[in-house]
């Protein structure tokens, strides 16, 4: 298409199109600005109303806390848990005797057995009563136990070393 118009007047239509082409993009980011305020205010709304829901929550579950049948949970709680802390102090003070027995199992020589086990609590004092076959094992198992850790006070009577064959020995030693 030819135009024939003068100059002058195709600027002010390239203005006005320029004009109404800002115009238009300035309504179109208007109402995306608009619209994202819009958003963001319904999002802060919603918000503040979870969080008000939440505050009542809280305030109901803090009243049920308060409670004459919740006080009295809580400090029959603090009893057990008195009791509970007690009862660990105790079970740390006493000796693993699962592992000193592992420990006395591995230093038996294998023709030697164990008939009997005691165990004093108030001294750690442990006392055992077997067999051998002869001294010499008994001697082996005697360094056994000497090379055992955690065992100490090693202790076999004059009398166990007086028989060379079928020894009944007892042995006492702390823990």
């Amino acid at each position: 298409m030819i135009n024939l118009l003068p100059p002058n007047q195709k600027e002010e239509l390239k203005q006005e199109e320029n004009f109404k082409l800002a115009l238009i993009w300035g309504i179109i980011i208007s109402a995306f600005l608009v619209s994202l305020a819009l958003i963001l205010f319904s999002i802060k709304i919603s918000l503040l109303a979870d969080l008000d829901a939440q505050e009542f929550f809280i305030e109901q579950e803090e009243k049920k806390l308060e409670s004459p049948e919740m006080q009295e949970l809580k400090t029959e709680i603090k009893k057990y848990n008195l009791v509970l802390s007690k009862l660990e102090t105790f079970y740390r003070s006493q000796p693993d005797l699962t592992s000193i027995l592992a420990k006395i199992s591995s230093a038996f020589p294998e023709e030697t057995y164990l008939t009997s086990f005691s165990f004093d609590s108030r001294t750690s004092q442990v006392s055992l009563t077997g067999f051998s076959p002869n001294d010499e094992i008994l001697l082996q198992f005697k360094e056994n136990l000497e090379k055992t850790e955690g065992l100490k006070e090693i202790v076999f009577p004059d009398d166990t070393w007086l028989q060379d064959t079928d020894i009944n020995f007892l042995v006492t030693f702390k823990i």
